[in-house]
Order: structure tokens, then sequence, then C-alpha cells
């Protein structure tokens, strides 16, 4: 069935996409979410007519996007946690936690959605955390977990000696 999206849907399309999805998620979730209309000859003369407002919507996302991207993009944000011997935590560090974090120390409102985490965090030390802002625009942030600031770039420099070390090895055994 054909429906022209009213809205953002991750996986999906934007505003004014048309797609093909089943029938049964149109009728019982689009439809009565009002995330979608049906793709009739009609609402695709509404949808030609309204592609300029449209257009300027999109642009202004994404503008605000790249702003928030450029705020982001390389901070750092210290989450605390209680760890144990041998740097496991207790517990977990989650994208709700991150969330959190940003909002606290760099003033910047996210949803815990947008925090992509994959697996929980379980281990103290600096963690690289991508954060989707809008469509294929993302940030990454540097989360800090149950260290502080120096200890984080003396073992950023150690972690990229040892980078360092294993492709100057790799290069020796190809020549």
């Amino acid at each position: 069935m054909k429906v022209i999206l009213l809205g953002e849907i991750k996986g999906k399309g934007g505003e004014g996409d048309v797609i093909d999805v089943a029938q049964g998620y149109a009728e019982n979730y689009l439809f009565p979410k009002k995330l979608a209309v049906a793709a009739t000859k009609g609402n695709l003369k509404q949808l030609e007519e309204r592609r300029n407002n449209i257009a300027k919507r999109e642009a202004v996302r994404m503008a605000d996007a790249n702003a928030l991207k450029e705020t982001l993009e390389g901070k750092q944000v210290t989450v605390d946690a209680k760890v144990g011997d041998e740097g496991i935590l207790f517990g977990s560090v989650t994208a709700a936690m991150i969330a959190d974090a940003v909002k606290d120390q760099l003033n910047v409102e996210i949803d815990r959605k947008r925090v992509e985490l994959g697996k929980p965090i379980k281990v103290a030390g600096a963690h690289q955390v991508d954060i989707s802002l809008y469509r294929e625009v993302r940030a990454t942030v540097t989360v800090l977990v149950g260290v502080d600031a120096e200890e984080a770039a003396e073992e950023a420099e150690v972690e990229a000696e040892a980078e360092t070390e294993v492709a100057e090895a790799t290069e020796e055994a190809a020549e």
C-alpha cells in the first residue's frame, strides 16, 4: 500500500515521502497516529502543492542539526559511576545517563533515543559515542566513565601510541 508520510519515521523516510508499506502497518499504526495518509490522487496533488513548504522546513531542520553537530562534535562528557577492581563498573552506563550528562554539562537537550550506544558501557575509561541528530547528521562525543579528564587524556595517548606501534609493525611485516 502506498502512503504519504506526514512526518519523519526512522528507517522509512521523511515528511512528504511516498513509500510502500504493508496494509496492516498503515491502517493499524501510521493512520491512527496521523503519521501518514493514503497516496490517493487527491492527496498526491496536495503533496505537490506543499512540496515548497516541506523543502523549506527540511532546510531549517538540516541547518539546526548541523549547528547542533558543531556544538557537540569532539566534546567530552563525564559520567560518574562506581568502579570496581580492574576498571569494571558496578552496573552500567546507559543512553539515558549519557543524555542527562550532555544536558547538564553542555547545556544541550537531546533525546536518549538519539544516543547510539549499541550496548551499555560496563568498563571505565573513555568511550566514543555517536548521537544521531537528524537523518544522516551525527555527532561524536567522548564519554568519560569513572575517570577524570587528565586520566582519559593519558589513556588516549597510550591507545594512540599502541595503534601507531601496531601500524608500524604491520608496515614492517608487509615489507
